[in-house]
């Protein structure tokens, strides 16, 4: 099962980078977002793809799942909704006053 999520991480990242390194806004605001969903991804399989019971007080198993990987998980989430949020806002404004989406439009605009 390890080998399965590597191998999506690995694709997650190597599309992310490809498209971060366009020359487009909205390929560069996808490639974060896949960039962090591997990110996700990578945090849930260093700490260990276990199946066991829920971390609850009052089962008696033997085997529990560490919560905290989880939690890291959740709190990137949030992060990278923020963070998107931001892209979008920087990239629509950045139409906005440019006219175009294209990278190398805005330096050119600028000069």
């Amino acid at each position: 099962m390890e080998l399965v999520v590597a191998l999506a991480i690995g694709v997650l990242f190597s599309v992310g980078v490809y498209l971060v390194l366009s020359k487009s806004l909205l390929r560069i605001l996808l490639g974060t977002n896949l960039i962090t969903h591997g990110v996700h991804l990578l945090l849930l399989t260093m700490s260990g793809l276990k199946t066991g019971a829920p971390p609850l007080l009052g089962e008696q198993a033997e085997a529990y799942v560490d919560p905290l990987p989880q939690a890291l998980i959740l709190t990137s989430i949030v992060i990278s909704f923020g963070v998107t949020a931001f892209f979008i806002v920087l990239a629509y404004r950045t139409y906005r006053s440019t006219g175009t989406d294209d990278v190398e439009g805005t330096k050119e605009e600028r000069q």
